[in-house]
């Protein structure tokens, strides 16, 4: 009787730890067929109206080209992509010769509406307290009509724009202030501006030649600096700026030796990374000096030139423009520069956006 007891007891457990472990195992359902990948924003050519979005997905097995459309069939993307910004379950779509903003499903890229007033030359989108930034060059020839254009995200209505500096580009957030990389427009900015959103007021803040990509860790903004070109007639070198969020002031700067210009900062795990023409650099952000030898260099690929560029999930994404007419492609690398997909996307392959 016993015997028969402890067979029943053994069972009964056996049972139920198999059925904590069917818990355990159940998955995640996707949210749409483009989650779990990445967007990768495709800009088209200037004056062509052919921007585009392709997905691959995080195990690289699945890619789509010609998403936008695909979904959208009655619905032209527009002119010249620039960027994507996520807001809840939304992807806003910044147009930049189209001076509009196409809001989508980020999962499902089913259309959900259109900002097309209230922008000039837009550029880029952060979003901030129910609020949408978007940078705006205006007329590309006037130093004095750049503004960050403000969107209720309620109804998509623009708010009154605020002013700043020629050229803004990318941005980042850091509480409820905003880092805004002057790269110049059509000349060569040097500043990061600060705008603060309780009170809409601007800071400036003094950094290297063009700043092209900036990024916050922890209480500090990493800040690409690509230096003026040769064709410039006062070439400089680049530079890596690094800001005090608490003070709001540079509290390092190391240089790049003479005509290096490096562009496409990305950060992860601790640990640096950026492109120079079609080499791959990684650095410490504890490093005092930047590399000489690249991990890598895209140039088998038939890569001379780096277009857009991330890393993520110790994977190198990188984009490439080809001959700016043709469809580009995209390149996806092991952080040791191990080449482990590639994919024809639509023209120009602007950025990686990650769902």
């Amino acid at each position: 009787m016993k015997l028969k007891q402890l067979v029943l007891t053994l069972f009964c457990g056996a049972a139920f730890f198999t059925s904590c472990s069917n818990d355990d195992e159940t998955t995640e359902t996707p949210l749409g067929a483009y989650d779990n990948g990445v967007l990768v924003l495709n800009q088209g050519g200037f004056g062509n109206g052919n921007a585009s979005m392709s997905y691959l997905s995080d195990d690289l097995t699945v890619f789509q080209d010609n998403i936008f459309s695909l979904v959208n069939p009655t619905i032209t993307l527009g002119d010249t992509a620039q960027d994507v910004g996520f807001y809840n379950e939304f992807a806003y779509i910044v147009l930049n010769v189209s001076n509009k903003i196409e809001i989508v499903n980020r999962y499902t890229m089913a259309h959900v509406g259109t900002i097309s007033t209230g922008l000039s030359n837009p550029r880029y989108i952060v979003f901030v307290n129910g609020k949408g930034y978007v940078s705006n060059w205006g007329n590309g020839s006037s130093a004095s009509d750049d503004y960050i254009a403000v969107i209720n995200l309620a109804n998509n209505s623009l708010l009154t724009p605020i002013p700043v500096a020629e050229g803004p580009e990318r941005m980042a957030v850091y509480n409820s202030k905003i880092y805004i990389a002057h790269a110049g427009g059509f000349g060569f900015g040097s500043t990061v501006s600060v705008l603060n959103t309780t009170n809409n007021s601007v800071a400036s803040i003094n950094v290297g030649d063009v700043p092209n990509s900036l990024e916050i860790i922890n209480n500090d903004l990493y800040v690409l600096n690509g230096g003026k070109p040769s064709w410039s007639g006062t070439e400089t070198s680049g530079s890596l700026s690094k800001i005090n969020l608490t003070t709001d002031t540079v509290s390092n700067t190391i240089n790049f030796t003479a005509s290096t210009h490096p562009s496409n900062l990305d950060i992860e795990n601790g640990d640096c990374y950026y492109t120079v023409d079609s080499d791959v650099f990684k650095m410490t952000l504890t490093s005092s000096s930047f590399p000489t030898t690249p991990i890598f260099s895209t140039t088998d690929q038939g890569v001379y030139g780096v277009y857009s560029f991330a890393v993520k999930n110790n994977k190198v994404y990188v984009g490439d423009a080809g001959d700016y007419s043709s469809n580009g492609k995209i390149y996806v690398y092991t952080v040791t520069g191990d080449l482990v997909s590639s994919k024809t996307v639509g023209v120009i392959p602007a950025g990686f956006y990650f769902n």
